[in-house]
């Protein structure tokens, strides 16, 4: 079951990894047929509330829905195992930089919150990318709430349905130039990493290093990709 699959995994381990980085590899997240049945949803138009032309915006090239409520079982499932293990992260994150954590234990009363906020759009997306297509270097911060870690999982097997399509991150270090990671996920496996900026140390005490997330180009073949976003949209 995926909450089992979630609990199994080194935590410890991750929080590390996103020290260092910023984003961490996380195990098998779903079975290979969960991610078959997400990548057949994606032409169903009554399980979304809207379709993002990303060449039209200047976003890279390629498209992505966003799910409407209810979510599909497996979507929720993931977002509600997911929360209470990248909760610690996040508001020792904020702790360190100063900041009062402000998202309370479970995800229904984060996303009470965000609903109160005018945050009542769901953010779950899922992406399909072609031959060509990309990502350009983003942040998915959708209003002023925001939780501070998300969640992709490729529903793609790399080397089989498609070559490229790594996982960037980018990061703006305090006076320096800036240092980028690429990490090529595996079927069904996850991917956390930070929606804005990690702490990092610095000589007074911590500072935010900010960083955006994109995917490199997909050289041949199809991917499909589920982002899970733990905040709302305005």
């Amino acid at each position: 079951m995926t909450r089992d699959r979630v609990a199994d995994c080194d935590w410890s381990a991750v929080a590390e990894e996103l020290d260092r980085y910023g984003g961490a590899l996380l195990p098998q997240l779903i079975e290979p047929a969960e991610a078959a049945d997400l990548r057949g949803l994606y032409d169903r138009d009554e399980l979304f509330r809207s379709a993002v032309d990303m060449s039209r915006h200047r976003f890279g090239s390629g498209e992505y829905r966003y799910f409407a409520e209810p979510l599909p079982a497996t979507v929720a499932e993931l977002k509600r195992a997911l929360y209470p293990r990248l909760l610690p992260i996040a508001r020792d994150w904020w702790t360190r930089l100063g900041r009062e954590p402000l998202w309370p234990d479970t995800l229904e009363e984060w996303l009470e919150m965000c609903h109160a906020a005018g945050q009542t759009k769901s953010t779950a997306i899922l992406l399909r990318y072609e031959a060509g297509d990309w990502n350009a270097l983003h942040r998915d911060l959708y209003g002023d709430l925001v939780f501070p870690l998300q969640v992709v999982i490729n529903l793609s097997t790399p080397g089989v349905d498609h070559t490229g399509g790594e996982f960037l991150l980018v990061e703006q270090r305090p006076r320096a130039q800036a240092r980028g990671t690429a990490t090529l996920l595996p079927h069904c496996h996850g991917y956390v990493f930070t929606t804005r900026e990690r702490p990092v140390p610095s000589r007074r005490s911590w500072s935010a290093a900010p960083i955006r997330h994109g995917v490199s180009t997909i050289r041949s073949g199809r991917r499909y990709t589920l982002g899970l976003v733990f905040h709302d949209a305005a």
